[in-house]
């Protein structure tokens, strides 16, 4: 009996040999893109675009804009380097930088990725510690034994994976679509928010920096070249061009899919409290105001997200942290071990009684920091002949990845200014 991921390869290796056409055909190469877009939507985003709506109202929609446009460029660099050279940008910058700096290199990531495993740990066990009325502690571990639950999956193949993850996208995403048709949304504010940058202040940046990291994701753009490598069989360079081309799609499809989400989170926030509750900050806070304000309905909707999202994204940041290892220090643990590590500093946290969601915003500052390490080893490697052949990226590509690198280096930059009392122009 064939498996799924079994029927999946033979069916591409069909179109990529001209023998299966029709749109069909083209949902055999999706998968991927929409395992990465879950990093896009985890519980970080939801404690920054909830800051960023209630704080602001809609003048932060052009962030969360922004940060997914350079989100869909460096997701589909990643890709690219994953289906032309058959190996992971970890596994690259083992082979092609010193050691020391590769040592350095993945310790920078490790502490992206458990910093990503906080957040999306803590927000699933928040989202059950509402909804079923139990301590955040169980919450937890509940979380705990559903994402190793999942994980088993990883071991039958990508395209279970894939359909696992994709059910939980749908079902994020469907429940922002409700919220949106219950708040009462002042449109003609969010077009004029995603369209007119502004940065009304100092802590306007610190959450500006915050959606850049939740958004952004240095564990995503490592994983993306890990599912695309050898994922099809292709048997010459015609053949990578048309898995590109497939790729490509479907990474602008996930992440425009990924970024609406987004900007529904900070919508659905700037139009339930920027009015009259704007210094609502937590996660916790914003459930309990949803139910007086919008109705239940709107509540428990939000909730049911906040799990599928902690769920899901802490399942692909695990997958992603094993990926990081084992590309850049050839070592590969056991799913359980992997899984216990990585969700350590989020019991600590809870353990020692620190403030939930402002670990949360913190843990995506901690990643926007370490999000050039891998933005700029992508530039290098995308731009490399030798490494790249004929699907070398060309000037104009390399120029907007290079611009949207100084963009999130110089963001980062006066967040650090900032916070050891720098005087930053413009900010007060």
């Amino acid at each position: 009996m064939t498996t799924s991921t079994e029927r999946t390869r033979a069916g591409m290796a069909a179109v990529l040999a001209g023998q299966r056409r029709g749109p069909r055909s083209a949902l055999l190469f999706v998968g991927p893109a929409v395992i990465a877009s879950i990093a896009y939507m985890d519980p970080g985003n939801y404690a920054t675009n909830i800051q960023a709506g209630a704080g602001y109202g809609y003048k932060l929609l052009w962030v969360v804009l922004a940060a997914n446009l350079i989100a869909m460029l460096f997701q589909a660099l990643s890709a690219r380097i994953g289906i032309v050279t058959g190996k992971n940008l970890a596994e690259l910058c083992r082979d092609n930088f010193p050691r020391p700096v590769v040592f350095v290199m993945w310790v920078i990531s490790e502490i992206a990725a458990m910093a990503t495993d906080l957040a999306e740990f803590l927000g699933g066990a928040i989202g059950l510690a509402l909804l079923f009325g139990m301590p955040l502690m169980y919450g937890m571990i509940v979380t705990a034994v559903v994402t190793y639950g999942i994980l088993i999956f990883d071991s039958k193949g990508f395209r279970p994976m894939e359909l696992i993850i994709g059910a939980f996208v749908a079902v994020i995403g469907m429940c922002f679509v409700i919220e949106l048709f219950i708040a009462p949304v002042d449109w003609s504010s969010a077009v004029h928010g995603l369209l007119t940058p502004d940065l009304p202040d100092a802590a306007a940046l610190t959450i500006a920096v915050g959606i850049i990291g939740a958004t952004v994701m240095p564990h995503a753009i490592y994983l993306h070249s890990g599912l695309t490598q050898g994922r099809a069989a292709t048997r010459d360079d015609g053949e990578k061009r048309r898995v590109l081309r497939f790729s490509n799609r479907e990474v602008v499809v996930a992440l425009a899919a990924a970024g609406m989400v987004n900007m529904a989170m900070v919508i659905m926030a700037a139009s339930a409290f920027h009015a009259g509750n704007s210094d609502v900050a937590e996660i916790e806070t914003a459930y309990h105001m949803l139910t007086p304000l919008l109705g239940g309905a709107a509540a428990t909707f939000f909730l049911i997200s906040l799990i599928a999202s902690g769920i899901s994204s802490s399942v692909v940041g695990t997958m992603a942290g094993q990926m990081i290892m084992q590309g850049f220090l050839h070592i590969r643990l056991p799913i359980w071990f992997r899984r216990l590590v990585t969700m350590l500093p989020a019991f600590v946290v809870v353990a020692m009684g620190v403030n939930a969601t402002e670990a949360l915003v913190m843990s995506q500052v901690v990643l926007s920091i370490a999000l050039p390490v891998p933005m700029i080893a992508l530039i290098i490697f995308a731009g490399r002949r030798a490494i790249m052949g004929e699907f070398v990226t060309g000037p104009l590509v390399r120029v907007l990845a290079i611009i949207g690198a100084l963009l999130v280096l110089s963001l980062n930059f006066v967040l650090l200014a900032q916070v050891f009392g720098v005087p930053v122009p413009g900010l007060g």
